[in-house]
């Protein structure tokens, strides 16, 4: 078989992809468990559905009219500011998490997952879809969302694993870490993403 071949650009925002998902993943299998156990003044199966509740409805709220406002543009800037700032402001959300005791708590913080996710999304599509490379499309988008469901496979056992031995703060530590380290590869394409169209 003939070996897939990625440009620059989309390689890394796939690696990208990967390392910051990666680190999400940690948390997949622990989140709920973390409410029950950690969450003071009622943690309880309300609270863990109010808290995806809130992620979810605050991610698909903002990502047209973020997607609709970054379309006003020509150029490419505010597609990678929005990829940056978004990444960076999920990234930091961990170690918030490692202080939240309150069910409001949980909920601020799901508010801006879901916020800085939709806008993250909102530049990454937008920039992985002008530079895929032409008569790629399928397989580089298939690329990405192989990488980000191994990726998270993986990461979702560990997860378990480190809460088991080192705790939620030590696991969630790590998510901020991976989270952050996603977005600064980011800056290795600035030059590129930010030339005018």
């Amino acid at each position: 078989m003939k070996a897939i071949s990625l440009n620059r650009i989309i390689k890394y925002l796939i690696l990208s992809d990967l390392v910051f998902w990666f680190g999400w993943g940690l948390l997949n299998p622990i989140f709920a468990i973390f409410i029950l156990k950690s969450i003071q003044g009622g943690g309880d199966i309300i609270v863990i559905g109010i808290a995806n509740a809130i992620y979810a409805l605050t991610l698909s709220l903002f990502r047209i009219p973020f997607g609709i406002l970054l379309d006003k543009f020509p150029n490419e800037d505010d597609d990678y500011l929005a990829l940056i700032l978004g990444l960076f402001l999920v990234s930091i959300l961990p170690f918030f998490f490692m202080i939240a005791k309150k069910p409001f708590d949980i909920y601020l913080l799901q508010f801006f997952h879901g916020f800085g996710i939709a806008l993250s999304l909102s530049g990454w599509t937008a920039i992985f879809t002008r530079h895929i490379d032409k008569g790629k499309e399928a397989t580089q988008w298939g690329i990405d969302a192989t990488a980000v469901g191994i990726g998270t496979g993986i990461s979702g056992f560990l997860g378990s694993v480190l809460v088991k031995n080192f705790g939620f703060n030590f696991t969630f530590f790590l998510t901020g870490i991976f989270g952050l380290l996603g977005t600064f590869l980011i800056l290795a394409i600035k030059k590129e993403v930010l030339k005018k169209i």
